[in-house]
């Protein structure tokens, strides 16, 4: 007996913490107003929403005037979901900061004024599971946001082995532009050389005929 109580007592209270971690609103925003709902929720845990507008009209479109902005921010404020003037939509991510999260929705002012109902599921931690859909959503966002960070990369270090290819190359063709013009001013300084040689000894030699010393 005392057996089946405690296990009815722990089944309560995984139940109690389970239920916590849930958070399945219906309510209303008059237009022009702003209404925020917190949520505690610890570090690295994963936490995914999904809200939408009741159609007020079912069977026909939903009217424009019924749209709302999102907007999911940490206890530091960062931003982790925006969406604006949006019928329906989800998030999910992983926090990386524990504290008080928000979610605002703000309705646009009507003349006449107008009520728009909401309907709004928060779960965190292991309720998240139950999302699947939406958290693989997310999780492919931002594995591709890393492929792309490294396809590009990849594509710079691609394009700065061109180059550096390209500069070789031309390094390698002034070098053999710079061994020509030096062989060549190398070959004409040589004959420069020969020549002044010759006109000294033309020079000398005709110097000592007329002074007829030879």
């Amino acid at each position: 007996m005392m057996i089946q109580r405690s296990n009815t007592l722990f089944l309560v209270l995984i139940l109690g913490f389970i239920s916590t971690q849930v958070e399945s609103l219906r309510f209303e925003l008059q237009s022009g107003q702003t209404k925020c709902i917190a949520e505690d929720i610890k570090s690295h845990a994963m936490t995914v929403g999904k809200y939408h507008i009741v159609n007020p009209n079912e069977g026909y479109p939903l009217p424009d005037t019924h749209k709302v902005t999102v907007r999911v921010t940490s206890t530091y404020g960062n931003t982790y979901h925006q969406s604006d003037n949006v019928a329906e939509g989800n998030f999910a991510f992983e926090t990386a900061e524990a504290g008080d999260y928000m979610t605002c929705f703000f309705a646009a002012d009507h003349k006449p004024p107008v009520t728009v109902t909401l309907d709004f599921d928060w779960k965190t931690g292991f309720a998240a599971k139950d999302w699947t859909n939406v958290a693989k959503k997310g999780s492919v966002e931002v594995m591709e946001f890393e492929l792309k960070k490294m396809y590009e990369n990849v594509q710079a270090i691609h394009d700065e082995m061109f180059f550096l290819r390209e500069r070789e190359a031309e390094m390698q063709e002034l070098n053999r532009s710079t061994n020509s013009k030096m062989a060549w001013m190398t070959g004409l300084s040589i004959l420069i050389c020969l020549s002044v040689a010759g006109l000294q000894l033309w020079h000398l030699k005709t110097f000592f005929e007329k002074k007829k010393l030879i």
